[in-house]
């Protein structure tokens, strides 16, 4: 199963990196993330420059597409030529999105009446999509996620886990990145927010 963390110029560090970082521990599993760009090489909004594992056009192909966020969010989104190699299709993939990663989702009309998560700047953007945005780090409708604040990332990789190989692939991988002598915290804590963001508005 492959995942397309898309990355886009201007891009959150936070966002792709930690998701990609975590699925990743599940190579042998059979799961595997890949840095997907519109361009070779894209900057992050901290100047970090990153050479793209994989074309845009692996979203096509993937099992699970991951939309990140970054300071360029709304100039991805009034792209139509950039938004139109974006061919989701929610039938067969698990679809995610962080922070104003959602702008995307709202823009390629994936959520419905869906309310989603996002960052606090972000809010007011994705409201002007009439858009619900919930006060909430994790939210999930049938195959498609949103996750708001930057260290929520890790709860869309946890969903992303549990949905394709299962909770306890997801506890074996945050229980190894978590702080020491906060493991079980950790796991509990991203394990619940998942839970929660599952069922919520059902």
């Amino acid at each position: 199963m492959r995942v397309a963390v898309v990355t886009f110029d201007g891009f959150n560090e936070l966002d792709s990196f930690i998701a990609s970082a975590l699925i990743n521990r599940c190579r042998e599993d059979g799961l595997e993330a890949f840095i997907t760009t519109p361009e070779p090489v894209v900057t992050s909004m901290n100047g970090v420059e990153v050479t793209g594992q994989r074309p845009m056009e692996f979203v096509t192909e993937a099992d699970v597409v991951l939309i990140g966020s970054g300071v360029k969010a709304r100039d991805v989104v009034a792209d139509d030529r950039l938004i139109s190699r974006l061919r989701l299709d929610p039938a067969r993939q698990l679809i995610g999105a962080q922070c104003s990663g959602a702008l995307v989702l709202a823009r390629l009309g994936l959520l419905g009446d869906m309310p989603v998560c996002t960052d606090r700047r972000s809010r007011p953007f994705v409201e002007a999509y009439d858009v619900t945005v919930l006060d909430a780090p994790f939210h999930a409708e049938g195959d498609i996620a949103t996750a708001g604040g930057c260290l929520a990332s890790q709860y869309l990789a946890t969903w992303v886990i549990t949905r394709t190989l299962g909770e306890d692939a997801a506890r074996g991988v945050l229980d190894y990145v978590a702080p020491v002598g906060e493991n079980q915290e950790t796991v509990e804590r991203a394990l619940r927010a998942v839970r929660a963001g599952e069922v919520a508005l059902r």
